[in-house]
């Protein structure tokens, strides 16, 4: 592992030299490229730097501790094990930072939304999945594009698509595929009894144009009028898209837009996506037979959260983390959920390498 960070840290070193050459300066084009080439190893090598620096502090009070008597040799001492400690700590750091990192983490992602088990408190809670995750994308600045909203006529979402476009999108959101489970006492419950209901997350990575071709006469296209709640016409023309791709079976529907153009665009972003994640799935398959991650398969047939709002707590089964910030939790404050799921793969990464 040593001999591989120092062979980044030498690049990184001479990636800065390089960067504040004149020619380079001088050519915007080059310059940028070097810059974004840094980035991608900065981390790792400014890690390096500190374990370094730690790695000398450390053999410098033990150097010292040598030499002398008493009180002074006690503290040189309890200093030098202090460092030690910190470059345990450092070097483990720079183990995670150099796991093989998924290439899909930086592209956006489609995030599909479904009501479950609990009929009409479901869709509510399905309401309430939709407005956390619009917040966390408005708070970091990731475009949220409508596709598909299939709402009820209380406010609840039988089912939401959603195309979400920015750096980094599908690897803060991919932690949330699964089943989300509520215990509340519904609105409509005139006793005060606590209900539970499911709700189902499934987050696609986009799909790059080269990774998936669709064949066009392996897709039937259907024009329809867009429809509202409780079956309200919305739209009296036929701008709704429903595509049918028939080796997989997948149907995409797109009524968003008052364009047909546009819909049929976004439908076919989606699609992409889905035969993306279909595709690769089935090849993923006998990998994921052999891994078990801390964060689990993934799956959206599996329960990862339960939101209990008597007791104004959001626990992750996956990693057992309880939060008790209800109410900013679901404004979008999700930041130290998927940060600690982050984590938690990236050790299950790691306790497997050495397995």
């Amino acid at each position: 592992m040593l001999e591989k960070v120092k062979d980044i840290y030498d690049k990184y070193t001479a990636l800065t030299e390089r960067l504040s050459d004149p020619k380079v300066l001088a050519d915007m084009e080059e310059w940028t490229r070097l810059s974004k080439e840094r980035a991608e190893i900065e981390e790792v090598a400014q890690k390096y730097s500190a374990c370094l620096a730690a790695e000398r502090e450390m053999e410098g009070a033990f150097s010292e501790a040598e030499k002398e008597t008493g009180e002074m040799k006690e503290l040189l001492l309890e200093e030098g094990y202090a460092c030690k400690e910190k470059l345990a700590a450092l070097n483990e750091e720079l183990r995670l930072l150099l796991l093989p990192k998924d290439k899909r983490d930086e592209r956006g992602c489609t995030l599909e939304l479904r009501a479950g088990a609990g009929g009409e408190e479901a869709a509510l809670f399905a309401a309430v999945l939709y407005r956390m995750y619009r917040g966390y994308c408005e708070s970091h600045r990731l475009k949220w594009e409508i596709v598909d909203l299939n709402e009820t006529e209380l406010g609840g979402i039988k089912e939401a698509i959603v195309n979400i476009s920015g750096k980094g999108a599908y690897g803060r959101l991919k932690y949330e595929s699964g089943v989300h489970r509520v215990q509340r006492v519904p609105e409509t419950e005139s006793q005060g009894r606590i209900h539970t209901s499911t709700a189902t997350v499934a987050v696609l990575p986009e799909a790059e144009d080269v990774e998936v071709e669709i064949d066009e006469k392996d897709i039937r296209v259907d024009l329809y009028r867009s429809s509202g709640a409780g079956g309200q016409k919305v739209n009296k023309t036929e701008t709704a898209i429903r595509l049918t791709h028939f080796p997989t079976g997948i149907v995409v529907t797109c009524q968003d837009e008052r364009s047909q153009l546009k819909n049929k665009e976004k439908a076919y972003r989606v699609l992409k996506a889905r035969l993306y994640d279909y595709y690769r799935s089935r090849q993923d398959n006998a990998e994921a037979q052999n891994r078990k991650s801390l964060v689990g398969t993934g799956d959206r047939s599996e329960r990862i959260r339960t939101y209990n709002f008597p007791q104004t707590r959001i626990t992750d089964h996956r990693i057992g983390l309880s939060l008790h910030n209800m109410e900013s939790f679901l404004a979008g404050d999700m930041d130290e959920m998927i940060d600690a799921l982050a984590r938690a793969d990236r050790e299950a990464q790691l306790a497997g390498q050495r397995e």
